[in-house]
Protein backbone atom coordinates (compact mmCIF):
# COMPACT_ATOMS: atom_id res chain seq x y z
CA UNK A 1 0.00 0.00 0.00
CA UNK A 2 1.36 3.27 -1.45
CA UNK A 3 1.43 5.67 1.62
CA UNK A 4 -0.02 9.27 0.35
CA UNK A 5 1.11 12.79 1.51
CA UNK A 6 -1.54 14.97 3.64
CA UNK A 7 -0.24 17.92 3.21
CA UNK A 8 0.76 19.48 -0.34
CA UNK A 9 3.97 21.31 -1.01
CA UNK A 10 4.56 24.39 1.76
CA UNK A 11 2.89 27.61 0.69
CA UNK A 12 5.29 30.21 -0.62
CA UNK A 13 6.70 32.65 1.58
CA UNK A 14 4.71 35.67 1.72
CA UNK A 15 6.57 39.52 2.09
CA UNK A 16 9.65 38.04 0.69
CA UNK A 17 11.90 40.75 -0.61
CA UNK A 18 13.72 40.85 -3.90
CA UNK A 19 16.54 42.17 -1.66
CA UNK A 20 16.64 38.96 0.29
CA UNK A 21 16.58 36.93 -2.81
CA UNK A 22 19.55 39.20 -4.54
CA UNK A 23 21.21 38.12 -1.52
CA UNK A 24 22.23 34.53 -2.61
CA UNK A 25 26.19 35.05 -2.94
CA UNK A 26 25.71 36.45 0.50
CA UNK A 27 24.06 33.03 1.85
CA UNK A 28 26.72 31.08 -0.05
CA UNK A 29 29.15 32.49 1.84
CA UNK A 30 27.81 31.75 5.14
CA UNK A 31 27.27 28.29 4.20
CA UNK A 32 28.91 25.32 6.54
CA UNK A 33 31.99 24.04 5.33
CA UNK A 34 33.17 21.68 8.18
CA UNK A 35 31.45 18.51 9.89
CA UNK A 36 31.76 19.87 13.64
CA UNK A 37 29.93 23.28 13.09
CA UNK A 38 26.94 21.75 11.27
CA UNK A 39 26.89 19.03 13.84
CA UNK A 40 26.78 21.78 16.46
CA UNK A 41 24.10 23.61 14.57
CA UNK A 42 22.06 20.88 15.01
CA UNK A 43 22.34 19.78 18.43
CA UNK A 44 24.89 16.96 17.92
CA UNK A 45 28.55 16.01 18.20
CA UNK A 46 30.86 13.99 16.35
CA UNK A 47 30.68 11.18 18.29
CA UNK A 48 26.82 11.00 17.51
CA UNK A 49 27.55 10.06 14.03
CA UNK A 50 29.44 6.36 13.47
CA UNK A 51 32.13 5.96 11.00
CA UNK A 52 32.12 10.18 10.17
CA UNK A 53 35.08 11.53 8.19
CA UNK A 54 35.66 15.18 9.75
CA UNK A 55 38.20 15.70 7.36
CA UNK A 56 37.53 14.22 4.25
CA UNK A 57 40.37 14.89 1.06
CA UNK A 58 39.41 17.11 -1.57
CA UNK A 59 35.87 17.21 -1.68
CA UNK A 60 35.01 18.91 1.62
CA UNK A 61 31.74 19.66 3.18
CA UNK A 62 29.09 22.68 1.86
CA UNK A 63 25.74 23.40 3.10
CA UNK A 64 23.82 26.20 2.81
CA UNK A 65 22.26 27.44 6.03
CA UNK A 66 18.86 27.23 4.56
CA UNK A 67 18.69 23.75 3.80
CA UNK A 68 20.79 22.73 6.82
CA UNK A 69 17.66 24.32 8.80
CA UNK A 70 15.40 21.66 7.20
CA UNK A 71 17.19 19.44 8.85
CA UNK A 72 16.03 17.73 12.12
CA UNK A 73 17.92 18.87 15.26
CA UNK A 74 19.07 16.03 17.17
CA UNK A 75 18.51 13.50 14.34
CA UNK A 76 21.89 11.41 13.15
CA UNK A 77 20.08 9.64 11.15
CA UNK A 78 18.15 12.88 8.95
CA UNK A 79 17.50 11.99 5.66
CA UNK A 80 19.22 15.52 4.40
CA UNK A 81 22.05 14.85 6.38
CA UNK A 82 22.94 11.69 5.38
CA UNK A 83 23.17 13.35 1.99
CA UNK A 84 26.03 15.73 2.81
CA UNK A 85 27.92 13.99 5.86
CA UNK A 86 31.29 12.74 5.04
CA UNK A 87 31.91 9.22 5.86
CA UNK A 88 34.45 6.73 6.44
CA UNK A 89 33.31 4.53 4.15
CA UNK A 90 33.91 7.17 0.71
CA UNK A 91 37.92 5.64 1.52
CA UNK A 92 37.05 2.21 1.09
CA UNK A 93 37.84 0.57 -2.31
CA UNK A 94 34.63 -1.46 -4.43
CA UNK A 95 35.12 -3.20 -7.58
CA UNK A 96 33.59 -1.84 -10.22
CA UNK A 97 33.37 2.22 -8.97
CA UNK A 98 34.87 4.69 -11.13
CA UNK A 99 36.17 8.09 -11.05
CA UNK A 100 34.46 9.24 -14.38
CA UNK A 101 31.42 6.36 -14.04
CA UNK A 102 29.25 8.39 -16.64
CA UNK A 103 31.98 8.49 -19.65
CA UNK A 104 32.29 12.35 -19.43
CA UNK A 105 35.43 12.47 -20.66
CA UNK A 106 35.27 9.99 -24.00
CA UNK A 107 32.36 12.33 -24.93
CA UNK A 108 33.84 15.68 -24.30
CA UNK A 109 34.15 17.41 -27.95
CA UNK A 110 35.89 20.48 -26.52
CA UNK A 111 36.81 21.67 -23.14
CA UNK A 112 33.22 21.91 -21.14
CA UNK A 113 31.46 20.62 -24.12
CA UNK A 114 30.17 17.11 -23.54
CA UNK A 115 27.34 15.39 -26.10
CA UNK A 116 26.46 11.67 -25.26
CA UNK A 117 22.89 11.55 -27.06
CA UNK A 118 21.75 13.20 -30.50
CA UNK A 119 20.03 16.28 -31.18
CA UNK A 120 21.94 17.72 -27.74
CA UNK A 121 24.47 18.76 -25.63
CA UNK A 122 26.01 19.40 -22.47
CA UNK A 123 27.64 23.05 -21.82
CA UNK A 124 29.57 22.52 -17.93
CA UNK A 125 28.77 26.59 -17.10
CA UNK A 126 30.44 26.60 -13.59
CA UNK A 127 32.78 24.40 -11.62
CA UNK A 128 31.45 25.38 -8.03
CA UNK A 129 28.10 23.78 -6.60
CA UNK A 130 26.05 25.28 -3.55
CA UNK A 131 25.85 22.19 -1.80
CA UNK A 132 28.59 18.71 -1.69
CA UNK A 133 26.03 15.71 -2.28
CA UNK A 134 28.85 12.99 -1.24
CA UNK A 135 27.05 10.74 -4.36
CA UNK A 136 27.92 13.16 -6.91
CA UNK A 137 29.07 11.64 -10.25
CA UNK A 138 31.71 14.11 -10.47
CA UNK A 139 33.08 14.57 -7.11
CA UNK A 140 35.73 13.87 -8.67
CA UNK A 141 35.90 15.59 -12.10
CA UNK A 142 39.18 18.17 -12.61
CA UNK A 143 36.96 21.77 -13.06
CA UNK A 144 40.71 23.20 -13.04
CA UNK A 145 41.48 21.64 -15.95
CA UNK A 146 38.64 23.68 -17.93
CA UNK A 147 40.63 26.38 -18.11
CA UNK A 148 39.06 30.33 -18.37
CA UNK A 149 35.49 30.16 -18.25
CA UNK A 150 35.16 33.01 -20.67
CA UNK A 151 37.29 31.57 -23.65
CA UNK A 152 35.83 28.08 -22.63
CA UNK A 153 32.60 29.33 -23.61
CA UNK A 154 33.17 31.03 -26.66
CA UNK A 155 34.13 27.99 -28.38
CA UNK A 156 31.84 26.05 -27.12
CA UNK A 157 28.91 28.32 -28.16
CA UNK A 158 30.83 28.63 -31.63
CA UNK A 159 30.93 24.94 -31.95
CA UNK A 160 27.43 24.99 -30.90
CA UNK A 161 26.36 27.56 -33.59
CA UNK A 162 28.32 25.97 -36.15
CA UNK A 163 26.63 22.18 -35.80
CA UNK A 164 22.93 21.99 -36.57
CA UNK A 165 21.90 18.67 -35.76
CA UNK A 166 21.48 20.27 -31.89
CA UNK A 167 18.18 21.36 -31.08
CA UNK A 168 18.90 21.48 -27.35
CA UNK A 169 21.57 22.81 -25.40
CA UNK A 170 21.62 21.69 -21.05
CA UNK A 171 23.19 23.96 -18.79
CA UNK A 172 25.33 21.94 -16.01
CA UNK A 173 28.10 21.79 -14.11
CA UNK A 174 28.45 22.30 -11.19
CA UNK A 175 25.45 24.31 -10.77
CA UNK A 176 25.14 26.55 -13.76
CA UNK A 177 23.18 29.13 -11.58
CA UNK A 178 26.01 29.67 -9.48
CA UNK A 179 27.26 32.07 -12.57
CA UNK A 180 25.95 35.96 -11.85
CA UNK A 181 22.74 37.00 -13.39
CA UNK A 182 24.41 39.50 -16.08
CA UNK A 183 26.92 36.57 -16.39
CA UNK A 184 23.62 33.82 -17.57
CA UNK A 185 21.79 36.62 -19.05
CA UNK A 186 24.52 37.11 -21.29
CA UNK A 187 24.91 33.49 -22.14
CA UNK A 188 21.42 32.81 -22.23
CA UNK A 189 21.02 35.62 -25.03
CA UNK A 190 24.07 34.28 -27.09
CA UNK A 191 22.28 30.92 -27.01
CA UNK A 192 19.13 32.09 -27.99
CA UNK A 193 20.37 33.93 -31.02
CA UNK A 194 21.17 30.24 -32.48
CA UNK A 195 18.42 29.44 -34.82
CA UNK A 196 18.33 25.95 -35.43
CA UNK A 197 18.05 25.90 -31.22
CA UNK A 198 14.61 25.10 -29.95
CA UNK A 199 14.91 24.31 -26.36
CA UNK A 200 16.99 25.33 -23.52
CA UNK A 201 17.35 22.95 -20.65
CA UNK A 202 19.27 23.79 -17.31
CA UNK A 203 20.26 21.28 -14.22
CA UNK A 204 20.15 22.70 -11.19
CA UNK A 205 20.06 22.12 -7.16
CA UNK A 206 19.98 26.02 -6.25
CA UNK A 207 15.73 26.30 -6.72
CA UNK A 208 16.24 24.00 -3.67
CA UNK A 209 19.19 24.40 -1.92
CA UNK A 210 19.60 27.86 -2.21
CA UNK A 211 16.09 29.14 -3.34
CA UNK A 212 17.27 33.19 -3.50
CA UNK A 213 19.07 32.57 -5.96
CA UNK A 214 15.80 32.34 -7.83
CA UNK A 215 15.90 36.66 -8.59
CA UNK A 216 13.75 38.48 -9.98
CA UNK A 217 16.79 39.03 -13.11
CA UNK A 218 16.82 35.66 -13.77
CA UNK A 219 13.13 34.83 -13.94
CA UNK A 220 12.90 37.77 -16.62
CA UNK A 221 15.87 36.06 -18.43
CA UNK A 222 14.35 33.29 -18.83
CA UNK A 223 10.85 34.21 -19.24
CA UNK A 224 12.38 36.79 -22.23
CA UNK A 225 13.65 33.61 -24.23
CA UNK A 226 12.88 32.24 -27.81
CA UNK A 227 13.95 29.49 -26.71
CA UNK A 228 11.43 26.79 -24.42
CA UNK A 229 13.31 27.17 -20.61
CA UNK A 230 13.29 23.71 -18.48
CA UNK A 231 14.38 23.46 -15.40
CA UNK A 232 15.06 19.88 -14.02
CA UNK A 233 15.59 20.40 -10.20
CA UNK A 234 17.32 17.84 -8.20
CA UNK A 235 15.19 16.93 -4.98
CA UNK A 236 15.62 13.23 -2.99
CA UNK A 237 13.37 13.57 -0.50
CA UNK A 238 10.19 15.23 0.44
CA UNK A 239 11.95 17.21 3.46
CA UNK A 240 13.87 19.49 0.78
CA UNK A 241 10.51 21.00 -0.40
CA UNK A 242 10.50 23.82 2.23
CA UNK A 243 8.52 26.82 2.06
CA UNK A 244 11.55 28.59 0.63
CA UNK A 245 12.34 26.53 -2.53
CA UNK A 246 8.20 26.32 -2.77
CA UNK A 247 8.30 29.84 -3.24
CA UNK A 248 11.12 29.74 -5.63
CA UNK A 249 9.36 26.93 -7.91
CA UNK A 250 6.26 28.53 -7.83
CA UNK A 251 7.80 31.93 -9.16
CA UNK A 252 10.35 29.94 -11.76
CA UNK A 253 6.70 28.22 -12.99
CA UNK A 254 4.70 31.65 -13.14
CA UNK A 255 6.83 33.10 -15.15
CA UNK A 256 6.61 29.97 -18.04
CA UNK A 257 9.36 27.48 -17.15
CA UNK A 258 8.83 23.99 -17.46
CA UNK A 259 9.88 22.14 -14.06
CA UNK A 260 11.31 18.45 -13.94
CA UNK A 261 12.86 16.73 -10.93
CA UNK A 262 15.34 13.75 -11.13
CA UNK A 263 16.06 12.12 -8.21
CA UNK A 264 18.79 9.64 -6.96
CA UNK A 265 18.05 6.40 -5.20
CA UNK A 266 19.80 6.13 -2.24
CA UNK A 267 20.04 3.97 0.28
CA UNK A 268 19.41 5.05 3.62
CA UNK A 269 17.78 8.30 2.28
CA UNK A 270 14.56 7.86 -0.06
CA UNK A 271 14.66 3.58 -1.09
CA UNK A 272 11.09 3.35 0.55
CA UNK A 273 7.59 3.59 -1.37
CA UNK A 274 6.08 5.64 1.39
CA UNK A 275 8.96 8.63 0.99
CA UNK A 276 9.07 7.96 -2.80
CA UNK A 277 4.97 8.79 -2.91
CA UNK A 278 5.37 11.36 -0.61
CA UNK A 279 8.42 12.89 -2.63
CA UNK A 280 6.30 12.60 -6.16
CA UNK A 281 2.82 14.20 -4.64
CA UNK A 282 4.83 17.04 -2.88
CA UNK A 283 6.61 18.15 -5.86
CA UNK A 284 3.55 18.15 -7.92
CA UNK A 285 1.79 20.29 -5.79
CA UNK A 286 5.01 22.34 -5.95
CA UNK A 287 4.44 22.79 -10.32
CA UNK A 288 7.52 20.00 -10.58
CA UNK A 289 6.86 16.95 -12.56
CA UNK A 290 8.90 13.67 -11.76
CA UNK A 291 10.85 12.70 -14.20
CA UNK A 292 13.92 10.61 -13.90
CA UNK A 293 15.00 7.98 -10.65
CA UNK A 294 18.35 7.28 -11.16
CA UNK A 295 20.77 4.10 -9.96
CA UNK A 296 23.62 5.39 -8.25
CA UNK A 297 26.15 6.33 -10.83
CA UNK A 298 29.09 3.88 -9.65
CA UNK A 299 31.18 6.90 -8.64
CA UNK A 300 34.52 6.24 -6.48
CA UNK A 301 33.32 7.03 -2.75
CA UNK A 302 29.65 6.42 -2.87
CA UNK A 303 29.24 2.28 -2.83
CA UNK A 304 27.53 2.15 0.40
CA UNK A 305 24.36 4.28 -0.79
CA UNK A 306 23.88 1.66 -3.47
CA UNK A 307 20.63 -0.10 -3.75
CA UNK A 308 20.34 -3.07 -5.80
CA UNK A 309 18.50 -3.78 -8.74
CA UNK A 310 16.01 -6.31 -7.53
CA UNK A 311 15.18 -4.19 -5.06
CA UNK A 312 14.64 -0.42 -6.98
CA UNK A 313 12.34 -2.80 -9.43
CA UNK A 314 10.54 -3.40 -6.88
CA UNK A 315 10.21 -0.47 -5.11
CA UNK A 316 8.74 1.22 -8.91
CA UNK A 317 6.36 -1.68 -9.10
CA UNK A 318 4.65 -1.05 -5.77
CA UNK A 319 4.66 3.09 -6.60
CA UNK A 320 2.85 2.49 -9.55
CA UNK A 321 0.56 0.87 -8.15
CA UNK A 322 -0.61 3.16 -5.87
CA UNK A 323 -0.05 6.67 -8.11
CA UNK A 324 -1.20 7.86 -11.24
CA UNK A 325 1.60 7.12 -14.04
CA UNK A 326 2.68 11.23 -13.88
CA UNK A 327 4.07 10.76 -10.82
CA UNK A 328 5.88 7.78 -11.13
CA UNK A 329 9.65 9.04 -12.47
CA UNK A 330 11.49 6.47 -15.06
CA UNK A 331 14.15 4.47 -13.20
CA UNK A 332 17.20 4.78 -15.23
CA UNK A 333 20.81 4.19 -15.28
CA UNK A 334 23.48 5.84 -17.40
CA UNK A 335 25.78 3.66 -19.08
CA UNK A 336 28.66 5.54 -20.93
CA UNK A 337 28.72 5.04 -24.33
CA UNK A 338 24.78 4.21 -24.74
CA UNK A 339 22.77 6.51 -27.07
CA UNK A 340 19.82 7.23 -24.38
CA UNK A 341 19.51 6.44 -20.44
CA UNK A 342 19.10 3.08 -19.69
CA UNK A 343 15.61 2.17 -18.20
CA UNK A 344 15.26 -0.72 -15.49
CA UNK A 345 13.43 -3.79 -16.15
CA UNK A 346 13.02 -7.40 -15.03
CA UNK A 347 14.34 -8.91 -18.06
CA UNK A 348 15.90 -7.57 -21.19
CA UNK A 349 12.66 -8.89 -22.80
CA UNK A 350 10.36 -7.29 -20.73
CA UNK A 351 9.01 -4.32 -22.75
CA UNK A 352 9.12 -0.58 -20.93
CA UNK A 353 5.78 -0.21 -19.88
CA UNK A 354 6.91 3.10 -19.14
CA UNK A 355 3.27 4.51 -17.36
CA UNK A 356 0.62 6.26 -18.26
Amino acid sequence: MVARSTQPCQSPVSGESEGRRSDWKGELARAFQDAPSLLHALGLEPADIPGLDSAPDGFRLLVPRGFAALMNPGDATDPLLRQVLPSRAERIPADGYLLDPVGDGAATRLPGLIQKYRGRALLMVHGACAVHCRYCFRRHFSYADLGATDPRLQGALAAIAADPSLTEVILSGGDPLLLDDPGLGSLLARLDAIPHLRRLRIHSRLPVVLPERVTDELCRSLQGLRLSPVLVIHTNHPQELGANAAASLARLRTGGVTLLNQSVLLRGINASVDTLAVLSEQLFACGVLPYYLHQLDPVQGAAHFQVPDEEALALLETLRSGLPGYLVPRLVREVAGEPAKRPLRKSLREPLNFPT
